[in-house]
């Protein structure tokens, strides 16, 4: 795995990845606008899945769970410069203007192309990283990004809705939503934090809900959602033990096998007449 990243500062960086694919599952604490210079990505989130190619731009809400998939493309490593747009700044931006956005707990991500504002912003960034100075100028940094975010606005003025909302995750229904995101393998801190709750809270308030404990509900969800796309789907094994929130392909066949009594190759034979 040939996996790289420079960073002019904490909040901009240039990432590359040159394998066969990378995987994680992330809730963003900021929000992140990217613009892919090759490759390709896959995000998979509760209520749609998005796939991004050379050239697009986008800004991902944070405090939303994802899985991202990323892989290389047409021989070229999977390369996209970063961009964190945090609180602190945007509270700082945003202190003179009279925004007052109506909260939603499920922000969608906002999809730019390639947008030539937004693509010239992000692509006077590249000469940065190749800089031998140890130290970028905050001050030029903090230029670059406020030249973002006002970007952004220009382009679509619904963004303030979410860029102007500082507000955290308050209590949810952890039923509705633990339905909704099983399928990401995130630790239990995040979805407690995530429900507006303690983790001591959302242990308490899981087991009266679902009458078992968290991990146990989630291995069950999550092997339950693999049956169906393999039976029911015709999807194989290595596409679906990605997207049901398993860590790799070796765990997901002995899980899988341990609940139903065969493997997920044994259920796609059956079903193909082999």
């Amino acid at each position: 795995m040939d996996f790289q990243l420079k960073y002019i500062t904490p909040d901009i960086k240039l990432s590359s990845y040159d394998d066969k694919l990378f995987k994680t599952e992330v809730v963003f604490d900021h929000h992140m606008l990217v613009w892919f210079i090759s490759g390709e990505t896959k995000i998979i989130q509760a209520n749609k899945n998005y796939v991004f190619k050379a050239g697009d731009i986008f800004l991902i809400p944070r405090n939303q769970l994802a899985t991202i998939i990323n892989y290389p493309k047409d021989g070229l490593p999977h390369k996209s410069v970063v961009m964190h747009l945090s609180t602190d700044r945007l509270r700082a931006f945003y202190a003179d203007k009279n925004i007052n956005p109506e909260y939603t707990t499920t922000p969608t991500i906002f999809h730019f192309r390639d947008h030539p504002l937004l693509k010239s912003c992000l692509a006077s960034l590249i000469p940065y990283f190749d800089m031998q100075e140890e130290i970028f100028p905050e001050h030029i940094a903090s230029l670059k990004i406020t030249e973002a975010i006002s970007v952004l606005r220009a382009i679509d003025s619904t963004v303030d809705q979410i860029l102007a909302n500082f507000e955290e995750p308050y209590k949810i229904d952890l039923a509705t939503f633990m339905e909704k995101n099983f399928m990401f393998n995130m630790p239990l801190e995040k979805f407690s934090y995530l429900t507006g709750r303690s983790l001591t809270t959302f242990k308490r308030d899981f087991r009266k809900t679902f009458n078992m404990t968290p991990q146990r509900w989630l291995t069950q969800k999550r092997l339950a959602l693999a049956h169906y796309q393999l039976a029911e789907k015709k999807r194989k094994p290595v596409e679906v033990y990605l997207e049901t929130g398993f860590e790799n392909l070796s765990h997901f066949s002995f899980a899988f096998k341990k609940r139903f009594g065969y493997t997920p190759t044994e259920l796609v034979g059956q079903k193909n007449g082999c």
